[in-house]
């Protein structure tokens, strides 16, 4: 039996981490990308020879681990060089993932993702699940999480693709604004999803 590959993503602050938590937790096998990517830029050769080679030896320590903070300080508002990255991240990403996908045996896995759109990674699976929330909450749970300001979450939200964008690419919504309950939600995806199995 073939495992169907569902993507799970939504807006910073609309709560996609949490609800794939659920869904965790309900059982089902579960790939982290923005966790694996990290991992991958620094165990996989081509990603260093594409980093060292588009940023320089800089991008990595003499240890061989990801210089983080050199890195994001050289893509911080660099639209170019930060489409340059992702350029060389995200495909290695996406192959490792799909490879992962195409081990389970369960009726259907769940890969999260906070650019599964952008990334085009979506492609790559059967069905999406789009986590939204409103404007004013998302800010208020990111500057509470991150201790920033308003300002910074509103430049954050502005670089992302617009929800009504993701809404028209998604198959399924979930609805995180604290008042409709979130479990019924879920359920109600996973027993669709259970059916198509």
């Amino acid at each position: 039996m073939k495992s169907i590959k569902v993507g799970i993503t939504g807006g910073i602050g609309s709560g996609k981490s949490f609800v794939a938590k659920i869904f965790k937790t309900m059982g089902i096998p579960f790939y982290d990308a923005d966790k694996e990517a990290k991992l991958i830029m620094t165990r996989s050769v081509i990603i260093r020879e594409g980093l060292i080679q588009a940023f320089g030896e800089e991008v990595y320590f003499e240890d061989g681990s990801l210089n983080r903070k050199w890195l994001s300080a050289q893509v911080f508002n660099n639209p170019e060089k930060l489409e340059l990255l992702n350029t060389i991240v995200h495909p290695v990403v996406i192959q490792d993932a799909v490879d992962w996908a195409n081990t389970q045996t369960s009726c259907y896995s769940l890969k999260e993702a906070a650019l599964l759109f952008e990334s085009g990674s979506y492609k790559t699976l059967d069905y999406t699940i789009l986590v939204v929330a409103p404007e004013e909450l998302r800010i208020e749970r990111v500057m509470n999480r991150d201790g920033v300001s308003r300002e910074e979450v509103l430049n954050r939200i502005n670089k992302q693709m617009p929800e009504e964008e993701k809404r028209k690419l998604a198959d399924f919504i979930i609805v995180n604004n604290g008042i409709q309950p979130l479990i019924p939600q879920l359920y109600e995806i996973h027993k669709q999803l259970i059916r198509i199995c």
